[in-house]
């Protein structure tokens, strides 16, 4: 890791100070596997003859023990690069089932594989691609019930996760365990990547104290991912992995990397930690696992007040539909969503449309407004707005258009 020092350097006419940058290269997370056997010596050949890598950092990289949390879109080329590069363990956690939606991105898995779970699709791809890798699957979802035991039997944590609820738990598990995170993020054709590691840098917290605002950050199932970017970012994780494993270059300890596929633009951003942290600053105020749900909010506190008693189910909106009731159906997604699949009759108005006001005065007053979106999130926080403004019958359909295809229309496509 990078630290600039101040060198005091004296001259026959002058004293100065110099600065200069000094690349440390942090310990070596695990101590190296006693052998390497000749098969696997053939295998890692092109690794033993970097001399930073070496026999020594390869059976390092065989006694590791790596867990990656998710088997999708970042999960997918981590997994398979990791395990191609002999981590000797290699732990999937994941309770999801392969969807052909994720063929577009998560390339561990293929056709075959729909309707599987996805982590053990995941082990046999690993298997595959390296059998000399010892395969753990957890088939169940990360919680504040398993988390600590579950990242207690791994030396490094690979972030593969969608979401902030999941993201600060693993943050906050890893500072509480002493354990290197290494995290990626994607969204659309930007992405993200950092070593938080409290012992020698900041935490995910010093970075994003607070998360931001439900709704504020669409997801990507909400806002889509050039699925090429998983690979892009998935490969750094895995690189900075490697060196933190081995104890070679200098990892993203301490600074945030950039990636705009677009402009094709990578840039460094240096982050410091906070010394007044809330769970691994100086006076700590986190002592234990929290309520993540809470503390991220799936929606806001207004959205699930105006949904209370406001929600209706799809095949709700079917009978009126049927019944010819006089309802005003908006479709709060995106355009281009809208192009993917849409619910007869309903009228696009997009959620930032609503929420600043600029779509009220042209919603009708003689008919009840019936709200929908992707699954029901963006709808309540639309709904809760309507309400605000006087809208005071209006509902949304829980679930929203996925409800509609799975109970109503099978036809349709889902995305």
């Amino acid at each position: 890791m990078t630290r600039v020092v101040s060198l005091g350097v004296g001259f026959s006419d002058c004293s100065c100070h110099l600065d200069l940058e000094i690349t440390v290269s942090l310990p070596p997370l695990v101590e190296p596997a006693e052998e390497l056997s000749v098969n696997e010596v053939k295998r890692y050949s092109r690794h033993l003859i970097i001399p930073d890598v070496g026999m020594s950092g390869q059976k390092r990289l065989k006694n590791a023990k790596v867990l990656c949390v998710g088997a999708g879109g970042l999960g997918s080329p981590a997994l398979l690069y990791l395990a191609a590069a002999g981590v000797g363990t290699l732990g999937v956690i994941d309770f999801d089932v392969v969807d052909e939606s994720n063929l577009q991105r998560q390339i561990i898995h293929g056709q075959s594989d729909i309707g599987r779970p996805k982590a053990l699709s995941a082990r046999d791809s690993i298997k595959e691609v390296n059998p000399y890798v010892n395969v753990v699957v957890h088939e169940e979802a990360l919680t504040n019930d398993n988390v600590m035991d579950i990242f207690s039997g791994y030396d490094l944590i690979v972030d593969g996760t969608d979401n902030f609820a999941t993201r600060y738990m693993v943050n906050d598990a890893c500072v509480l365990l002493g354990k290197p995170y290494v995290w990626g993020s994607i969204f659309r054709f930007d992405g993200q990547a950092s070593v938080f590691w409290a012992e020698y840098g900041p935490c995910y917290r010093c970075l994003y104290p607070e998360p931001p605002p439900p709704g504020m950050v669409p997801s990507c199932a909400e806002g889509g991912v050039l699925g090429v970017l998983c690979a892009s970012i998935g490969s750094v994780q895995v690189t900075e992995a490697i060196k933190v494993l081995a104890g070679i270059g200098e990892p993203l300890v301490g600074r945030l990397m950039i990636y705009d596929a677009l402009e094709m633009n990578y840039r460094t951003l240096n982050i410091k930690k906070d010394p007044d942290c809330a769970i691994c600053g100086a006076n700590a105020t986190i002592t234990e696992l929290i309520d993540y749900d809470n503390f991220c909010g799936v929606v806001t506190a207004d959205a699930q007040e105006a949904a209370a008693g406001s929600t209706i189910t799809a095949a709700d909106l079917k009978g009126m539909l049927d019944r010819e009731e006089k309802i005003y159906l908006v479709d709060v997604r995106e355009p281009n969503e809208y192009e993917i699949v849409s619910i007869p009759g309903a009228v696009l108005i997009p959620k930032d449309q609503i929420l600043s006001g600029a779509a009220l005065e042209a919603l009708p007053q003689d008919r009840q407004i019936v709200l929908h979106c992707k699954s029901g999130a963006r709808s309540a926080e639309c709904l809760a707005a309507l309400k605000n403004a006087g809208f005071s019958d209006a509902v949304h359909v829980g679930g929203g258009i996925l409800s509609w295809i799975n109970t109503v229309d099978p036809a349709l496509p889902a995305y």
